[in-house]
């Protein structure tokens, strides 16, 4: 069977990765607007409503404008890669290892999780659910990105080398990505987020400090480890690493598409300390990766067809 795939807004960098994932595949037919079509809204509603599966890679606002051009009529089943739908009624949180395969398998409308909350919930949701770490823990996340994450004109930036060499922001305490990550982990509290930028175009390291002696559980670090060894068994894309910890973890300037993600735990030597790290690509497990993940979970195909997962 050929499925029927159009991707809203393929000009974008999560679109032509998206594409580029599943131009060579015969199991999809993609349906392409040419450059004087792609913004026009007529077009657009054709093609959203010929899909049996519509990749919407939009800002948020384009996003749920997309959504209203779909007719329920058609049957188009959606997969969205903005962050309008992450929190939303309705809609499945689409990282397969937290949720469930099959529940993503079988919905209908699909909110790709964020690039920062992907590395956050993989580390601390299953964490949060095992009662190893308290719900209503202040958790703190200090993370680092490749530039190619924040769209056109800070890509432009980096490219034409009139950014700095590292840049923090979020200083307002605000972020779009934050009710996701309090959401999806089952936290009563916000999380403290930290993100910054790198002069690398792809790659993302996630880190969550904990003071794991200051918990009423006083769990150990080897607990986290071991807990989360157990939770993502068996899985293709998500790794626990079991070995020292490296001297280093680095993001490299030319590295290649990469759609796994390994996780890290590093205790001190009492086991009371912990620092929680997530290691992927901001481009691939991140955003157009996951994608193709739920993509090929929702068309009944294996789940890891397509994807890149041979280099870090």
């Amino acid at each position: 069977m050929t499925h029927r795939i159009f991707i809203d807004g393929a000009a974008g960098t999560t679109g032509l990765e998206i594409a580029d994932r599943v131009k060579d595949r015969t199991e999809f037919e993609l349906i392409a607007l040419d450059d004087a079509r792609r913004k026009d809204t007529a077009a657009r509603r054709e093609a959203l409503n010929e899909a049996d599966i519509a990749i919407l890679c939009l800002p948020d606002h384009a996003a749920r404008e997309a959504v209203e051009l779909v007719d329920p009529a058609s049957g188009t089943r959606i997969i969205d890669a903005s962050s309008a739908h992450r929190t939303a009624e309705g809609w499945c949180y689409g990282f397969p290892e937290l949720v469930g395969q099959e529940r993503v398998a079988n919905a209908r409308r699909v909110s790709n999780p964020g690039c920062y909350p992907t590395g956050f919930l993989a580390l601390v949701a299953p964490l949060v659910q095992a009662e190893l770490l308290p719900a209503d823990w202040p958790f703190t996340v200090n993370a680092v990105s490749g530039y190619s994450g924040g769209g056109k004109a800070l890509i432009e930036r980096y490219e034409s080398n009139a950014a700095p060499g590292f840049r923090a922001y979020g200083y307002g305490l605000a972020h779009k990505h934050l009710p996701e990550m309090r959401a999806h982990a089952g936290l009563e509290h916000s999380v403290l987020f930290a993100p910054a930028v790198v002069p690398v175009f792809r790659g993302m390291i996630v880190e969550v400090p904990l003071h794991l002696g200051a918990m009423e559980n006083d769990p150990h670090a080897d607990d986290l480890r071991n807990a989360l060894h157990g939770f993502y068994d068996g899985s293709s894309v998500v790794s626990v690493s079991s070995g020292p910890a490296p001297a280093e973890l680095a993001l490299e300037p030319e590295a290649a598409p990469w759609d796994g993600m390994e996780l890290f735990v590093f205790g001190n030597e009492g086991g009371w300390n912990a620092r929680l790290v997530a290691k992927l690509d901001n481009l691939g497990k991140g955003a157009s990766g996951a994608a193709v993940q739920n993509l090929n979970l929702m068309c009944g195909l294996p789940e890891t067809a397509g994807l890149k997962l041979t280099t870090a």
